[in-house]
């Protein structure tokens, strides 16, 4: 009985998580209307933003600074499997992206816009909003160290990135997020 309800528990979390996954991107440039050892979400608003930024705009502000970090898709709402751009409180414009830093037997068996082969950035209508998708996802994964992932909240713009990036590595990404708008 007890291993019975371990493992639907355990299907259970999988289910929920699959709501953060990031499998199914488009390559199309169009826009679509943990501590330092451990990822963590990072909130930090700052009143320099003034227009909401798109996806696409943080992406290429942030690729200046990290040089590894390569665009992998543009999610439309035909193909986001977590079914959440464009609708209310959600993100309103969303890219994956590839890191070049990260091996590709870590990541063997993963879709090409998933989180783990370098991140996505998600923008959204309010700073709010952002910091909310960014808190969801962290309490969903802190129970699997596996799926976790390094979160930073500037602005309108959460940029979520790899947990197969070092701490160090993964800071860069913080860095260059600070610095949107």
């Amino acid at each position: 009985m007890k291993q019975t309800l371990t493992i639907t528990a355990a299907a259970l979390l999988v289910a929920t998580l699959a709501a953060c996954s990031n499998t199914k991107t488009d390559t199309s440039e169009a826009p679509a209307s943990p501590d330092a050892a451990k990822p963590s979400s990072t909130a930090k608003q700052s009143p320099k933003v003034s227009k909401p930024l798109t996806a696409r705009a943080a992406f290429d502000e942030i690729s200046a600074t990290v040089a590894s970090a390569k665009p992998s898709g543009t999610v439309t709402a035909e193909n986001d499997p977590n079914h959440l751009l464009g609708r209310p409180s959600q993100y309103t414009t969303k890219i994956t992206f590839s890191d070049s830093r990260i091996s590709a037997d870590d990541v063997s068996g993963t879709g090409k816009g998933d989180v783990d082969r370098g991140g996505a950035i998600e923008a959204f209508a309010t700073a709010a909003d952002a910091k909310a998708r960014a808190d969801y996802i962290q309490s969903v994964t802190k129970a699997m160290p596996a799926l976790s992932e390094y979160d930073y909240v500037q602005g309108t713009t959460l940029v979520r990135v790899s947990h197969y990036l070092t701490p160090k590595q993964a800071t860069e990404y913080k860095t260059a997020a600070a610095n949107l708008g």
